[in-house]
């Protein structure tokens, strides 16, 4: 049976779990997080000090150790071995054990947590919870002497104890060190980052001449439509909004020379849109070897590229490459409504932008796990290199985390996908023929 780690042991549900554990596997449950016990009278003096030596022992982990489960708390379980949970007596209260505790932990010790599951009227299971421990905190010795029967379970005043694989012991000299250490601040190891980008850099060849050679014939087909016989191109929307009469000969004039005026943008906002919803998108996944970083930053330099908001072809609209020189209004005609893009909710740990040259990602996860690696979705935005004979783009990355001052960098060489032309691109998304847009004359 198998223990999940990745939740606080807090609560009936969590004891619960790491009772059934116990029960389970006895004895192998034991780690440097859990201590078992099949019975224990905390009215006792051995008892009582074999609760305080677990309690040292967790108080002095270090934290980027503890961290990895139970978000760094410890358990004692008391009454329960492989194959039953016979429980102890009840009627022992947290305050009578705390206050039996204090004189071997002192008054500076930190709190712990004390928890029970009934077994019967008259045993239940106990729980004991040590606090996760914290940088800046100093090394927490035993304040009393106690001899056990077994030297095992005696504890000096002055000594510090620390957690083994699957007992409390005297500290070894290295374990001073790093106690000190964390005294300090807690200087973190340093970190060994793999980092992947997931999805292609893109090249895309000749998208303005082909939004130019599809804007002229725009132009060319407004002003032709109205006289001509010949039936209106899946290019050309409607030119007479829904519910009104057609356009006077001056009103199609007024609206063909404002249509032209703002040609720059809606062609510049035409060319965002397609690459958007025509190429793959891009993500990176990121994976912290031996040690968890909690709320990292990480950011990365996507060098002589753009970025661009992903849109799902199966919803593509046209117009939205194209601004019609009169849009229709009716909104039972297909491709009329405005372009959505996926709401994402607050707190969403990716964000993107191009600056003038380079594109910049921003990862924002609550944390890495040691080993375990963390990814974005490849529909969050689109990369594509600026330069069409580039094999590769340099990435570079910085990672910050918190409580430390630390940056950690790389870079990473990313070889680009095999150049699409526009045209293509346009014709894949939508069914046009290639007379609609010039003869296809941008090929």
């Amino acid at each position: 049976m198998t223990l999940s780690t990745d939740a606080v042991p807090l609560g009936e549900r969590a004891w619960q779990g790491i009772l059934d554990h116990v029960v389970a596997v006895g004895d192998a449950a034991e780690t440097t997080y859990l201590e078992v016990k099949s019975t224990l009278d905390l009215t006792s003096k051995p008892g009582t000090a074999k609760v305080a030596k677990f309690l040292l022992g967790a108080a002095n982990r270090l934290p980027h150790e503890a961290i990895r489960h139970f978000h760094g708390y410890a358990v004692l379980v008391i009454g329960a071995e492989a194959g039953t949970a016979r429980g102890v007596l009840r009627g022992l209260e947290a305050h009578e054990l705390e206050d039996r505790l204090r004189p071997y932990l002192g008054s500076q010790f930190p709190p712990f947590e004390f928890g029970r599951l009934s077994v019967d009227t008259e045993h239940e299971v106990l729980f004991i919870v040590a606090q996760p421990p914290q940088d800046g905190q100093p090394p927490f010795p035993c304040h009393k002497t106690y001899q056990g029967d077994d030297r095992r379970d005696s504890l000096e005043d002055g000594a510090v104890y620390v957690r083994g694989a699957s007992n409390t012991r005297p500290a070894r000299s290295g374990d001073l060190l790093a106690l000190v250490q964390r005294a300090k601040g807690g200087a973190k190891p340093p970190l060994e980052i793999d980092v992947q980008i997931v999805g292609p850099v893109n090249r895309v060849d000749r998208v303005e001449e082909l939004l130019e050679v599809i804007y002229d014939g725009e132009d060319e087909r407004f002003r032709r439509q109205l006289t001509s016989r010949r039936p209106a191109s899946p290019l050309a929307f409607q030119s007479i909004p829904f519910g009104r009469q057609p356009l006077s000969p001056e009103e199609r004039a007024e609206r063909l020379a404002a249509w032209r005026r703002e040609r720059g943008s809606n062609i510049a906002r035409g060319r965002e849109y397609l690459l958007g919803v025509g190429l793959a998108g891009s993500g990176i996944r990121v994976t912290s070897h031996g040690r968890y970083v909690a709320r990292p930053q990480i950011v990365f330099t996507f060098h002589r590229c753009e970025a661009f908001d992903f849109r799902d072809a199966e919803h593509a609209v046209l117009d939205n490459v194209l601004e019609p020189v009169v849009r229709a209004r009716d909104p039972f005609i297909a491709g009329t409504h405005l372009d959505a893009l996926r709401l994402r909710p607050h707190g969403y740990p990716v964000a993107w932008e191009s600056t003038d040259e380079d594109v910049e990602v921003v990862l924002s996860p609550a944390s890495l796990r040691p080993d375990t690696p963390w990814s974005t979705q490849g529909d969050d935005y689109v990369i594509v290199a600026r330069d069409l004979e580039a094999s590769t783009v340099a990435v570079t990355w910085t990672l910050t985390e918190e409580d430390s001052d630390v940056v950690t960098r790389g870079e990473i060489a990313v070889p680009t996908r095999a150049v699409v032309n526009a045209s293509d691109l346009l014709f894949q998304v939508f069914p046009v023929d290639a007379d609609d847009v010039g003869g296809g004359s941008a090929k």
